[in-house]
């Protein structure tokens, strides 16, 4: 008998753009000859059964159900294809635990704290994984740059506390006036701010899921932002203006020391389902700097997951699959 599967998509952020693109991509590798797939919308006018045709059906939210030509359609597991909030911060976890509805990805817990760059860090430190030196900004009792440019430092990052996709972000190569516009602009996306140092070195990001209990490291990605860009921002990483690598050409020892980073990184946020995780390579130091952890990857056809999936000689529907029967009682 066929599984009843949820796909959610949409959002309440600016990343709702990328959901959808990753939701087509996860809709048409789905199996259909073993799931019955509906995708469901959430936006700020509600939320949906987008039946393909225009024709949309309310959700009921009391148990997550809705009616189809008059049948009533209960799931038996959910596949989170949403970027930014509820589907990435912990909300939509949190809901589903509720209803006891399993779900692909990581529970509400470490969503929650992955999606928040400062928590992030701050567990990865604890766990021995290298990090770069921060200070976090809040909104309500930011009085200045003068404590950063005592603090750290530059080149610095300056991103919003919460999101992902690289919106609101800034490069500052010095403590001048470039530093309070950067601010401004990330305080325009979230309350919190983030202020990083910038750790040189290669940017590799690597998919990690765990599967009958085993935790795989897909393939690493190399990304080189092109020389126009600063660093990979929201254009480089989804309008053409970065080059990635996959495998990437780097040499074994360097390779190993990130992969074991990875799974050190997965199992210490204990994450579920397929993560992807940035890290930064030091030449200097030897090892691996954790950038950031993302707990719902991109899944478009151009997506870095999908690429690496490819490169396992693996199909998306298989893949799909892995981590569907992975949640399935």
């Amino acid at each position: 008998m066929k599984r009843n599967i949820a796909l959610v998509t949409g959002g309440f952020s600016g990343e709702s753009v990328i959901s959808y693109r990753s939701a087509a991509t996860i809709s048409n590798n789905l199996d259909r000859d073993r799931y019955n797939v509906y995708r469901i919308d959430i936006n700020s006018a509600g939320w949906f059964h987008d039946e393909g045709d225009g024709k949309k059906d309310p959700v009921d939210k009391n148990d997550f159900s809705i009616l189809v030509d008059g049948n009533k359609i209960k799931f038996d597991a959910v596949f989170i294809g949403m970027h930014g909030t509820p589907g990435e911060d912990g909300k939509l976890q949190g809901y589903f635990d509720t209803l006891q509805i399993p779900y692909t990805g990581c529970d509400a817990a470490t969503s929650a704290i992955t999606f928040n760059k400062r928590y992030a860090v701050a567990v990865a430190g604890m766990a021995g994984i290298p990090v770069s030196n921060s200070v976090l900004l809040l909104k309500d009792q930011y009085k200045g740059s003068q404590e950063i440019s005592n603090s750290l430092k530059f080149p610095v990052f300056v991103k919003p506390n919460n999101g992902g996709s690289s919106i609101g972000m800034s490069k500052v190569d010095q403590p001048d006036e470039s530093l309070e516009p950067a601010i401004r602009k990330a305080f325009k996306e979230d309350d919190q701010v983030l202020v990083e140092e910038m750790i040189s070195g290669r940017e590799f990001t690597v998919g990690v899921f765990r599967s009958k209990g085993e935790i795989t490291v897909l393939p690493l990605t190399e990304v080189k932002a092109h020389a126009e860009k600063a660093f990979f921002d929201f254009e480089a990483k989804y309008q053409g203006k970065s080059t990635e690598t996959t495998p990437a050409e780097v040499d074994k020892p360097i390779a190993e020391k990130i992969r074991d980073t990875a799974k050190k990184v997965y199992a210490a946020f204990n994450c579920r389902g397929v993560v992807r995780i940035d890290f930064i390579y030091n030449e200097a130091a030897g090892r691996p700097f954790m950038l950031e952890v993302n707990t719902i990857p991109g899944q478009s056809e151009a997506s870095i997951v999908p690429q690496q999936v490819k490169c396992m000689g693996w199909s998306l529907k298989d893949f799909y699959s892995k981590l569907i029967e992975e949640i399935l009682p």
